[in-house]
């Protein structure tokens, strides 16, 4: 019963982790809605779109004959004037992606909605966008006035045989290093064992498949110190290192007096707690347009860290 309380409570931790991070980052879709009529559309708008085709931004299918709505954009961080171009109905064709790969019943029917394109861009490439509109009489822009325009970037494809291992990886690692966390506290004889699993998944899936994902969305196996500013990068290192010092630290056998060793395992437990309040790809990768409209090759212009 003692274990199943301690894998429970792991697992908790884990999956709050893991929530917050997908929940926060740059890439997750910003939502909000539009009323009318007494009526609620629930709209998200694109933030991370692949190279292959233009991303295409959407707003639910209004029931009202009087709406229009128009897309406004332009390059991130460039002096472009805006482009504005007006929503249309389309029809969205099923999400692909390796989850439905993996649980075909994920996969959504094709809908009716309106939209707009957005240009496509290289890899790293950000366009930032809004959009007004009206309904009934009642104009609306997203984002409001005075917030900051959503913006989108985009990335090459990644393989699901590298993708996948990487997620699955990364999860257990969390997972394995929160239980051993727990065991530093209260099941000290089990802590070392979770520690070297923590490790081993991290240093595989963070350290040899991260940059693997990494060189093919954005062309380059490692953006972080001491070749650059990506966030990403940089607190997957800071996390691999911490949980390096308290294996150097703990060792491969119990001790007499394990209190030094409970220790640096919660400080590093602590550190990979920080580390995933950070929201994954902030200060990520971003194409420098300056550089692109002197002529250099987009994957020579790529730049990283805080925007």
């Amino acid at each position: 019963m003692k274990q199943f309380s301690l894998w429970l409570l792991a697992i908790i931790i884990t999956v709050a982790a893991v929530l917050y991070q997908r929940a926060t980052g740059p890439t997750y879709p910003f939502k909000g809605s539009l009323t009318t009529n007494n009526l609620e559309y629930k709209y998200k708008l694109i933030r991370t779109h692949e190279t292959t085709a233009e991303a295409i931004v959407t707003l639910p299918k209004v029931e009202s004959s009087d709406f229009s709505a128009n897309l406004h954009y332009k390059r991130y961080q460039t002096q472009d004037s805006l482009t504005v171009i007006p929503f249309s109905r389309v029809i969205l064709e099923p999400e692909v992606g390796f989850l439905v790969d993996l649980f075909p019943s994920l996969k959504r029917k094709s809908d009716e909605a309106f939209g707009a394109n957005l240009p496509v861009q290289a890899a790293a490439g950000k366009m930032e966008y809004f959009l007004t509109g009206s309904i009934n009489g009642e104009s609306f822009r997203i984002p409001e006035e005075g917030q900051d325009n959503v913006l989108l970037r985009y990335k090459n494809s990644v393989p699901s045989n590298v993708l996948v291992p990487h997620i699955f990886l990364m999860f257990f690692a969390i997972l394995f290093g929160m239980r051993a966390a727990i065991s530093a506290l209260f099941d000290v004889p089990t802590m070392r064992k979770w520690v070297i699993v923590s490790f081993i998944g991290m240093s595989i899936g963070g350290m040899v498949l991260g940059p693997i994902v990494q060189k093919y969305a954005f062309g380059e196996y490692w953006t972080g110190f001491p070749y650059g500013g990506d966030f990403t990068d940089n607190k997957m290192l800071i996390m691999w290192l911490a949980w390096v010092i308290a294996l150097a630290v703990i060792g491969f056998k119990p001790k007499k007096k394990e209190k030094i060793s409970r220790i640096v395992v919660l400080i590093a437990a602590m550190v990979m707690t920080v580390v995933y309040l950070i929201p994954h790809s902030m200060g990520g990768s971003t194409l420098d347009y300056d550089k692109v409209d002197q002529g250099i090759d987009p994957t020579e212009a790529i730049k990283t860290g805080a925007e």
